[in-house]
Order: structure tokens, then sequence, then C-alpha cells
């Protein structure tokens, strides 16, 4: 057992709205997806994919700044936990990058044209972004900053988009529902003991 001072830890007030704003938004694209659906198929360019996909984007830049505020309340004097954060991070950020990338090429046919997406982005990128981030979840949970089942929600939503894109709003919701309870800041001024 060791003692986390978290009075060390920076302040990020705005990490839950980030969180909650990244979630929303990505059950308004899987919401816009099953509306631009409903006729058995998808019409790329029209309104709903456009808007969809802009939602999507912004939720996938509201999940990379939500890794590096994870990252940035996650400090640790153990070598180890700093190396395991550290990986987390950048694997979630790499990822991050990859969904943008698939996004931007939906949205701009040209891009998609101009620029061939690799087979291992389009599989390692998602696989890289959960990964880190829930790895940065459990730690958060670890540090009493989440409730433990928190991470567990949000793999089971990750899981359910997985499975079958039209469980995007299902996935959606429960990733929200396990970033609900993110409030890094009601520790401050604390110390407190974690298990390593």
């Amino acid at each position: 057992m060791t003692l986390t001072d978290i009075r060390t830890r920076p302040a990020y007030p705005w990490l839950r709205p980030v969180a909650v704003a990244a979630s929303l938004l990505l059950l308004g694209y899987g919401l816009l997806r099953l509306i631009d659906r409903l006729d058995g198929h998808s019409d790329k360019g029209a309104w709903a994919w456009n808007t969809g996909h802009t939602l999507f984007l912004l939720g996938i830049l509201g999940f990379a700044a939500l890794i590096v505020g994870l990252h940035g309340v996650l400090r640790t004097r153990s070598t180890r936990l700093r190396a395991v954060d550290d990986a987390a991070a950048l694997a979630g950020l790499v990822g991050a990058a990859a969904f943008v990338w698939v996004i931007l090429g939906d949205l701009f046919p040209r891009f998609a044209d101009a620029v061939e997406t690799p087979g291992a982005v389009l599989l390692g990128g998602p696989a890289l972004f959960e990964l880190g981030l829930l790895v940065l979840l459990y730690r958060v949970a670890a540090a009493r900053l989440l409730p433990v089942w928190a991470p567990v929600l949000v793999l089971v939503g990750f899981v359910a988009i997985a499975v079958n894109l039209d469980l995007l709003p299902v996935g959606a919701a429960l990733v929200l529902a396990g970033l609900l309870p993110l409030r890094p800041a009601r520790l401050s001024g604390q110390v407190q003991k974690v298990r390593r």
C-alpha cells in the first residue's frame, strides 16, 4: 500500500463536463446513424450522415481531452505506474487520432481518396483508443475518483458497439453512465491510502 497525496494533483474541473459531453456526442451520433439507416442503407453526404459524423468527430476529440485530463490527474510517485499511465494515454491518443482519420475520410470523400486508410488504422485504432481509456479509468477508480463499477460500464458499452454498430446508442448510454460519476476535484486537499 502506498500513500498518494491528492493535494499534489492538479484540479481539472472541466474533466467531468468533457466526459459527459463526449458521451452525449457519441449518443447523438448513434441516434443519427439509426435515423440515416431507416431506409435500409446509409446516405453518405446526407444531413444525418454529415451531422452524425460531425458529432462523432467532436465526441472523439472530447474523449482525447478526457484521456489527457485523466493522465494529468494520475500523478504518482511509482515509476511503474507512471509508465502504465503514460502508455495508456499514448495508446488512447493514437487510437483517437486513428478515429479522427477515419471520420475525416467519411466526411470528406476527397480526403479518403487521397489518403488510403490502412487496415491497421481501421482495426488497431479503436482497440488502442478503448484500451488506453479503460486502463486510465481503472487507474482513476483505483484512486477512488470514480466508482469501481464505472469502468466496467464503459467496457460493456464499448463491447456493445463492437458487437453491432446498431447498438451504438445503447453503448454510448452505458459509456455515459460509466463516466457520469467522475468527480476528480471532490477529493482535493485530502490524503488517501490507495492499494497499488
